[in-house]
């Protein structure tokens, strides 16, 4: 079986830097992994289309580099998709949405191998990430080292966000603050940005304070120093999408006016 680059780095107390695509389009992964600056990929599933075979596809082509991978789905089904982004390679699971302590601790079950000592409901489904060697052994030990993260992105779950760091088998917290300032009533307000603001570095501090790491999501480098003096090392940097779009809007823009001018 192969070694869990994220988990490895986790239990080794080193920093991570990931890149996320929201295109399923292994070439896009393998651009990515040939820079050799990134530890891991996240495929945003929650916002592309993709078929099952192009999760199996994208893991592939991060393997060709020695990327460890992620995978951040919708809501529903949980169960279904999380076990078949497993089996087919990815190594973490990013899960959204959830509301309340129960469903954070039934995230981890889903991943986690349906053993006496296991506590989860993955069974012995003999899919790609096991046909690489390993018997049951070997397989329920990878579905262990599987990195559970979630998403605390709801002002219900941030209220609750002790017990959910008390969870045995959360790995990592995202916080995500577009979400929490729909859920929390925030964006009719004036001063939502400063209140968010406000919540983020509370889940953040709350999180280093238990020891469960918190990964930060950053578009640009512009206040990097703010998360590295509060002792943040894990980091998401740009959007495959965003990056297109901001590529089109500004070189587009630039060149139909010198096209006006002309």
């Amino acid at each position: 079986m192969r070694e869990n680059k994220i988990r490895s780095l986790l239990q080794a107390g080193q920093p991570t830097l990931c890149a996320r695509t929201a295109i399923v389009w292994p070439d896009v992964v393998e651009l990515i992994g040939a820079l050799g600056i990134y530890d891991y990929v996240e495929y945003a599933a929650e916002y592309g289309t993709f078929a099952l075979p192009d999760l199996d596809n994208y893991c592939r082509a991060a393997e060709l580099y020695g990327l460890g991978t992620m995978i951040k789905l919708d809501q529903d089904p949980r169960v279904f998709m999380a076990q078949r982004a497993i089996g087919s390679g990815f190594e973490s699971v990013l899960f959204v949405d959830c509301r309340t302590v129960d469903e954070v601790a039934e995230c981890v079950r889903i991943c986690r191998p349906d053993t006496p000592d296991g506590g989860g409901i993955f069974g012995a489904a003999s899919r790609r990430f096991a046909y690489t060697g390993g018997a049951l052994p070997e397989m329920a030990q990878a579905l262990q080292d599987v990195v559970v993260a979630i998403m605390v992105e709801k002002a219900v779950l941030v209220e609750q966000l002790e017990e959910v760091l008390a969870v045995p088998g959360v790995d990592m917290i995202q916080w995500g603050p577009t979400d929490y300032t729909m859920s929390s009533g925030l964006y009719t307000q004036r001063n939502a940005q400063a209140e968010v603001k406000k919540v983020e570095r509370r889940v953040l501090e709350t999180c280093l304070e238990k020891g469960v790491p918190p990964r930060v999501e950053l578009q640009s480098l512009d206040n990097i120093e703010y998360y590295l003096e509060m002792g943040i090392r894990h980091f998401r940097i740009g959007h495959d999408m965003a990056i297109l779009r901001d590529y089109w809007r500004t070189q587009g823009q630039a060149l139909k006016d010198l096209l006006e001018r002309a």
